[in-house]
């Protein structure tokens, strides 16, 4: 089953000369006859989409330092926080709280509905985190992020540009904030990070080597049984109802739960930074590249 995009692209730009593309979509994942849209561009790099109890989507211009809201309903896009320390990742809360890696300061951010902020971390033994990139909370509690290091130009006064942790790690912070330790040391660079709905797994693209990785997610917030779940990186990533793993960078890669691709999704842009799913009923897939941010129908749902 094939649904159909044409768009204008060379070089990942749009342009004056056509190049047809279609969705690959081996185990009919994608509604029928969908097409991606495009709700919005004229951002400078989008990044970090998360979903609320409503279907909204709140996501990032990092470069403008701006957290922008996506109105499930309306379609509208409007500014929901500004100054918001170079917010990446975020994930919502059951309770409503949003998560935000505001890696201006390395931090770690607990931002309400309201838009008052909290650092719920801003160290580890002494020393500044290298960068809170990406974010997944698990649902009996405690919250997992990766700590790679992406210099940025906006640390010119602020911090030193150089690694500030002896490597590019994995943490879990645990429900009470009491606890705070890492849970994978052996990565090159992790990026993105998803878990299963049930708990029991832990997702970690590490983007330095091409690869992601599955682990089981033990009681007390450690990561045992370590395995290659596919020979692909990824910035951001989400899951679906059926177990499967889509995976960003060129366009939307999807692997169900065996680790076999089992679709591929192209969009327009030169990098696809990070995806999920939207919506009231979990189904419009949501991805955020490059300048603008887009849309897809699909038959699966996302989970929360």
């Amino acid at each position: 089953m094939y649904s159909k995009i044409t768009y204008f692209l060379i070089s990942g730009l749009l342009v004056g000369n056509s190049l047809f593309a279609q969705i690959e979509d081996k185990k009919g994942i994608v509604a029928k006859d969908a097409e991606l849209t495009k709700v919005q561009d004229g951002f400078s790099f989008t990044e970090g989409p998360a979903i609320n109890r409503f279907g909204d989507v709140f996501f990032t211009d990092q470069p403008n330092n701006r957290i922008h809201k996506w109105n499930a309903i309306s379609n509208e896009v409007t500014v929901f926080m500004e100054d918001a320390g170079r917010s990446n990742g975020m994930y919502f809360m059951l309770d409503g709280t949003l998560i935000s890696c505001a890696d201006e300061q390395n931090e770690l951010w607990s931002i309400q509905t309201t838009g008052e902020k909290e650092v719920l971390v801003n160290s580890f033994r002494g020393k500044k985190l290298n960068g809170p990139n990406d974010v997944w909370v698990r649902p009996k509690g405690g919250l997992y992020f990766t700590d790679p290091l992406y210099p940025r130009p906006y640390w010119e006064g602020i911090r030193d540009k150089d690694m500030q942790q002896d490597g590019q790690h994995v943490y879990f912070l645990s429900a009470d904030r009491s606890e705070l330790f890492r849970v994978a040391e052996d990565l090159v660079k992790p990026n993105g990070i998803v878990g299963s709905p049930d708990g029991k797994y832990l997702y970690v693209a590490d983007i330095g080597d091409n690869k992601t990785y599955r682990y089981e997610i033990r009681e007390d917030g450690y990561l045992t049984n370590k395995t290659l779940f596919c020979d692909m990186g990824s910035d951001g990533m989400t899951i679906d109802d059926r177990g499967n793993i889509y995976l960003t960078g060129n366009g939307v890669t999807v692997f169900d739960r065996k680790g076999e691709q089992i679709a591929h999704i192209p969009v327009p842009a030169k990098w696809t930074a990070n995806v999920v799913f939207g919506a009231l009923d979990r189904k419009t897939l949501f991805i955020t590249a490059m300048d603008a941010v887009y849309t897809l129908q699909m038959k699966t749902r996302g989970v929360w």
